[in-house]
């Protein structure tokens, strides 16, 4: 499609953001850290930038990477859920993202079988960007 921009967004991806935060439905959950895991799917379109090679023609995935962990060190969330989307919202915060999906998981769970974490993905859009696929 020349001119119109991919029909599927490019997208920057984070993997395996490890950081230790108080968040969860039990009171220890929200006053011992525990370990948890964030992915970042950013979609934007990137053919600016790729031809430019200039970081201010794309979403600065560092930034993105700051704004996810503000969220995990700030006030405990119950649910993860609840969590996800407000690191959402952060991410938004840059007007050249037009979606994310966040990734957020419990490495050690409260729960009473082995897992090796239980998470939440959450995908938002910013309003009048469309639904870009993940």
């Amino acid at each position: 499609m020349t001119g119109a921009g991919p029909a599927v967004p490019d997208r920057i991806e984070v993997r395996g953001l490890r950081l230790d935060a108080v968040h969860g439905v039990l009171e220890v959950e929200r006053s011992t850290p525990q370990p948890f895991e964030v992915d970042l799917d950013i979609y934007l379109d990137t053919s600016t930038a790729a031809s430019s090679d200039d970081l201010a023609d794309t979403a600065d995935y560092a930034a993105a990477v700051e704004s996810a962990a503000a969220v995990m060190g700030g006030p405990p969330h119950r649910l993860v859920e609840s969590l996800a989307g407000a690191i959402a919202t952060a991410v938004l915060g840059d007007g050249r993202i037009g979606a994310v999906t966040v990734t957020v998981r419990k490495l050690r769970p409260p729960v009473s079988h082995a897992v090796a974490s239980t998470g939440v993905r959450v995908h938002r859009t910013r309003p009048g960007a469309g639904r870009p696929t993940p």
